[in-house]
């Protein structure tokens, strides 16, 4: 049997590069599935994305998958592409089974915890307001580690700088003030000894929803119990801001921060996966 990939529409062209086309799955011109491609709009045109790959249930389990997802890398390579991208939502065992099989590594995942009772912090420990004059110290230092993070677990260096940049002035169009976003200063017994830059916005409920974008612990003050206090911050800064629920990403190979939010309840929503074309 020979499957296939039958395009279902005409590919549609954006700004920049931009390209997708939805195809069918078929086996012996049999439609069994579908699949939707895109070019990544995070990272640029060299990206590539399967948005969706499906198999009819009756179908699964004999390699339709596995078939499909190759044919999806061999189109983005006619496309230019030189990496692919999925995203994987953590109750989908079977596709994040298929990604690893197929030798996709994973960059990160996000990650999330239902919020009930505020936490307490530890005693001399508290959190205050960034101030004008820390703010552009850390905005440099925080879109230069996230840089780096990508730069890290596969992304081009242009790409990662361009999306970091791209990152700040959307999520910070207004600085230290824009609105939803509270960027707090921990300190234990009067020492600044971390930052914490949480963000509030509308779930699809429409309830207020929090997320952690970064928490970092000055160097000199590692290894001390303080990367749990921003955390424990941060859930009572949601909680006091009207928010049930508290989200975050956590790169792979940061095992010290996964066990810090598993240790905390944090369970996995998705996982996000990358693979060279070659």
């Amino acid at each position: 049997m020979t499957t296939t990939l039958r395009p279902t529409a005409p590919e549609q062209r954006g700004p920049g590069g931009a390209r997708s086309r939805s195809y069918e799955v078929c086996v012996n011109s049999r439609p069994v599935g579908a699949v939707d491609l895109a070019t990544d709009d995070r990272f640029g045109p060299a990206a590539g994305r399967i948005v969706r790959l499906t198999i009819d249930e009756r179908d699964r389990h004999r390699g339709r998958g596995t078939v499909a997802a190759l044919a999806a890398e061999e189109v983005l390579r006619g496309w230019g592409c030189t990496r692919i991208e999925v995203s994987v939502d953590a109750g989908a065992g079977v596709g994040l089974g298929l990604a690893v099989a197929l030798g996709y590594t994973e960059r990160n995942r996000n990650m999330a915890k239902t919020l009930t009772a505020a936490p307490r912090l530890p005693e001399g420990t508290e959190g205050r307001r960034m101030t004008e004059a820390e703010y552009p110290g850390w905005r440099e230092a925080s879109r230069a580690g996230f840089a780096q993070d990508l730069i890290d677990r596969g992304v081009p260096a242009d790409q990662a700088r361009a999306k970091a940049d791209a990152d700040e002035r959307a999520l910070l169009p207004g600085g230290l003030h824009t609105a939803g976003a509270l960027l707090r200063v921990l300190t234990h017994r009067g020492t600044a000894v971390g930052i914490l830059w949480l963000a509030l916005r509308d779930a699809a409920t429409g309830e207020p929803e929090g997320y952690v974008f970064d928490v970092e612990v000055a160097p000199a003050h590692r290894g001390k119990g303080h990367g749990r206090s921003l955390m424990l911050l941060a859930e009572a800064e949601a909680l006091a801001h009207g928010a049930r629920t508290l989200g975050l990403n956590v790169f792979a190979g940061n095992t010290p921060a996964l066990r810090l939010y598993e240790s905390l309840g944090y369970e996995p929503t998705a996982f996000h996966l990358y693979k060279p074309l070659f």
